[in-house]
């Protein structure tokens, strides 16, 4: 058996950590709560669809044949993202692909598990209206004020689920501990959950926020985090996107370490006035010491929601041709 112990100062409070290494493993903190600490990216899993793909069917795993032609194909684009960066190539609206997660080759074909075709199901006729309103980032649409652009655009925040799904760049999840609650930061926008781990009451329903309130417990070796009292403003998808739902979902997400370096995310999405059932879904994270959270200054310098706005009002002076 191996001992590995540090201690590490974050939002005021010392974090303890504590590594047993034995035959299954198992990793505890000194007051024996399994222990979850680490970076966990979710980038890696850039390739992996949120809905699955209807060729797929049911089939929740490529074949061989499958994996190995993805496989392929993001060596030839990691190839060519370095032949790009070697040149300092890259520029115009979007950044060059260096930039960007190329990911992982994951044989999972969504990260939607249930329903078993991987697919949403439908929404409630009050669902369907809001997603059709729900705005999106499209240069070629005249906005009219700031509160056109989505939360996302504006800096807001990108939801729980928003912050936890893949994403092309800076996401990194921190998972720390102390004694009686765990702490998830987030690195892009940089927002940190704090979830006490005791029965304290839930805020009153009329209460609400972006991230909402969280509570959590250990169910064995599965750290249980129940969110309510959301806004119901933010997206479902990597950067908060699309899907946005209401203001009576619940979030239950479940942390399950399969091995030293391997965490396993589940997450049961329960909204009955935007969907017509829950859904779950579900991929791992892989621990990453080296992975480093960087400053995510979504503000600072960021002139796209001045000038796409200073833009809309010249083409409204342009006359129609």
């Amino acid at each position: 058996m191996v001992i590995w112990r540090a201690a590490a100062t974050t939002l005021g409070a010392v974090a303890w950590l504590t590594i047993v290494v034995s035959g299954q493993g198992d990793l505890r903190t000194p007051w024996g709560d399994p222990d979850l600490q680490g970076t966990w990216p979710s980038g890696q899993l850039i390739n992996v669809p949120f809905e699955r793909p209807a060729q797929f069917g049911t089939r929740a795993e490529l074949t061989d044949a499958e994996f190995k032609q993805l496989a392929s194909g993001l060596q030839r684009q990691q190839d060519a993202d370095a032949e790009q960066f070697s040149r300092g190539g890259g520029g115009g609206v979007n950044p060059p692909s260096h930039w960007l997660e190329a990911g992982r080759p994951v044989r999972q074909t969504s990260l939607i598990v249930d329903p078993p075709d991987g697919r949403l199901p439908p929404m409630t006729e009050d669902g369907a209206r809001r997603a059709k309103a729900w705005p999106s980032t499209n240069p070629s649409v005249p906005y009219a004020s700031a509160q056109e652009f989505n939360i996302y655009d504006r800096c807001i925040t990108r939801g729980v689920l928003g912050s936890t799904m893949p994403n092309i760049y800076s996401s990194g999840i921190e998972i720390m501990q102390a004694p009686g609650q765990v702490v998830i930061r987030y690195e892009m926008i940089h927002e940190t959950r704090i979830i006490p781990l005791d029965d304290r009451p839930w805020p009153p329903a009329h209460i609400k926020s972006w991230m909402g309130t969280s509570r959590g417990r250990f169910e064995g070796n599965t750290l249980v985090v129940v969110t309510r009292n959301l806004n119901g403003k933010t997206g479902m998808q990597g950067n908060g996107m699309m899907l946005i739902p209401s203001d009576a979902i619940e979030i239950i997400e479940r942390f399950t370490p399969l091995s030293a370096n391997i965490l396993q995310y589940e997450v049961t999405v329960n909204d009955p006035k935007t969907w017509t059932r829950p859904w779950k879904a579900s991929f791992p994270l892989r621990r990453d010491s080296k992975y480093q959270m960087f400053e995510y200054a979504c503000h600072e310098g960021n002139y796209a929601m001045r000038n796409t706005l200073s833009g809309s009002r010249a083409d409204e002076k342009t006359p129609a041709r």
